[in-house]
Formats: C-alpha cells, sequence, structure tokens
C-alpha cells in the first residue's frame, strides 16, 4: 500500500555526482530536496561531509541538513520520522519531492521501511574476532551492553556470532539494532518511489574520491575538526566516526601525520564505496544510469529524469 505520494530519490557512491546532479533536477522540477545522509545532519561539519553550498539552499530548499550538534546522537528510526514529515510537507505545497543521499540505510528506510540490516564488514568482524580471541567473548558483549542494552539482554554472554552481528550492525548504522528491528516491526504506507543509482567505473570513481578528499583538505577540513574538538561539548561518538572527521581526529591527537590521515580518508572511502555498491545491488527495482567523467551535470540530469519517468518493474 502506498500514500499516492511520488519521491524520487537520486543516489549513488561517494563521489560520485549524486549532489550536483539532484540540485540541477530540483532546479528544473522546481522541487525540494531531502538529504538522505547520516552525516549531513550534523551542524558545522560542512567540509567533511560535502554539504550544498549555502547558495545551493538558497535557491533550493533542502531538508534534513544540520538537523543536530556534533555531539548528539541521531537515530535511524528520528529519520525516517523527520523524512517523512518531509516528504508530507513538501507534497502538501504541490513541490516535487526528491531524496538525495548515500546512506544507503536511511534510502531503504526512507523508500521501503524494511529492514534487513547493512551488508557485512569483513575488516571490522576480524578485529572483533582477534578481541575475542586476546580479552574473551564476554569483553564484548560487556561492549554490546553499553551500546545496546536491550540486544545484550537477550543475546548469550558467549553467543560470538550475534554480538559480532550487534556491533557491526551499531559500527555501520550509528543505531542500535535493537531499535532497527522494533522499528520496522511496524508496517507502514510508503511512496510511489523511483530509485536511480548514479554508476562511474570504478578506476573513475577512485580517482574521484581522491580528488575529493584533497579538496577538503584544501577547504580547511583539519580547522574544521579542530574547532569541533575544542568546542565544550566537543564532538560525540557516532560523528565522530564518520569518514574524514576520524581520521583527521586521530591526526590531531597526534596518533598519526596528516599525510596519513589523508592516505585513510582515500582508503575508508572506497571501503565506503564498496559497502554502497554492496547494498544498491541488493536493492529490489533500483535503476542504474552509467556515467562518464566526460558527462556535463546537464547530461546526467537527463538520464535520470528519463529512468524516473519509468514505473518500477
Amino acid at each position: 500500500m502506498t500514500t499516492g505520494i511520488r519521491v524520487n530519490c537520486l543516489t549513488g557512491c561517494t563521489a560520485s555526482g549524486k549532489g550536483r546532479a539532484g540540485l540541477e533536477l530540483a532546479r528544473r522540477l522546481g522541487g525540494e530536496i531531502i538529504s538522505v545522509d547520516s552525516m549531513k545532519i550534523y551542524r558545522r561539519m560542512d567540509i567533511g561531509t560535502a554539504k550544498p553550498s549555502r547558495e545551493a539552499r538558497a535557491e533550493v530548499p533542502h531538508h534534513l541538513i544540520d538537523v543536530v550538534e556534533p555531539n548528539e546522537p541521531y537515530s535511524l528510526a528520528r529519520y525516517v520520522e523527520e523524512a517523512e514529515r518531509a516528504v508530507r510537507y513538501i507534497a502538501a505545497r504541490g513541490k516535487p519531492v526528491l531524496a538525495v543521499g548515500g546512506t544507503m540505510l536511511y534510502v531503504r528506510g526512507l523508500t521501503a521501511g524494511v529492514f534487513e540490516g547493512p551488508g557485512a564488514d569483513p575488516e571490522f568482524r576480524r578485529g572483533l574476532r582477534e578481541r575475542a580471541a586476546r580479552d574473551g567473548t564476554p569483553a564484548l558483549h560487556a561492549e554490546l551492553a553499553r551500546v545496546d542494552p536491550r540486544a545484550a539482554e537477550r543475546i548469550h554472554a558467549n553467543d560470538l556470532r550475534r554480538i559480532e552481528r550487534a556491533l557491526e550492525v551499531y559500527h555501520l548504522t550509528g543505531t542500535p539494532i535493537s531499535e532497527l528491528q522494533q522499528q520496522w516491526d511496524r508496517p507502514t504506507n510508503r511512496y510511489d518511489c523511483r530509485i536511480v543509482a548514479l554508476r562511474r567505473p570504478k578506476e573513475e570513481a577512485n580517482r574521484r574520491i581522491n580528488a575529493r578528499v584533497h579538496r577538503m583538505i584544501e577547504a580547511g577540513l583539519v580547522d574544521e575538526v579542530g574547532a569541533l574538538l575544542a568546542e565544550p561539548r566537543g564532538i560525540g561518538h557516532q560523528a565522530a566516526q564518520a569518514v574524514g572527521y576520524a581520521e583527521i581526529i586521530a591526526h590531531l591527537k597526534s596518533e598519526m601525520s596528516l599525510a596519513d590521515a589523508v592516505e585513510r580518508i582515500k582508503i575508508n572511502s572506497r571501503h565506503l564505496a564498496k559497502h554502497q555498491r554492496t547494498w544498491m545491488r541488493r536493492m529490489p527495482g533500483i535503476k542504474w544510469v552509467d556515467v562518464t567523467e566526460g558527462d556535463t551535470v546537464e547530461q546526467v540530469a537527463d538520464r535520470v529524469l528519463e529512468a524516473w519517468s519509468r514505473p518500477v518493474s
């Protein structure tokens, strides 16, 4: 069952160009954009999250950007609630609804309302298993009890597989698995969603990631992170895990050089892109739009519009 509200969703891997294309599409359609990004919700985290400029946001209304302070937690359940409110607000005023961003769990929550859990993170799991071998499974269970008491209550202290999965979900989403399961146990009405994903050749995607990282450093990412750390309330655990911020925080704590931090951001951004691709391949009804470096934003927008015009099969 759907509400009948049309939601045009544009997603893709990090640095795929979805932000620029989304802005061009919103201009053409006279629509408004709902951000589908778990880190753009934080105020003053601008450079590392590649937020749209003030000029772009003045031209096209954007929703769910600058929602909370960097020290505040923000759950998936809250995102879905606030995004649904934004959908209704935009549609009630007769404006087209565009959802643009690459946090795949948010995309799925907004468009489908079904929780299947994020894909696996092999490196994170390997680290958990090494810690379990060194410190014992109950030590991981104690960590789970700190971040997700409800899950810890129902998972045995020696059940490594389920502890591992619960910690992995929290690591990938910033939301306790118990909360996700509760949210997606409730039936919800969805929308007439058309999901399009931009896809670039892998080598080109990696070059774009590297170029973006250097632009962020040149734009003042180190100073931005330093200012956040200097705030009285600082930066919370959830926000501090963002790619680009975690590595610069480590640099500012003298745990690595700036050059090493930059390389680590590139590596982690590629890991993020791989994770996003895995999610997108699993999404039913998604339409792919292939783009290359030679395409203008207008050409990309033309292809996305054509893909959006086709009903979900």
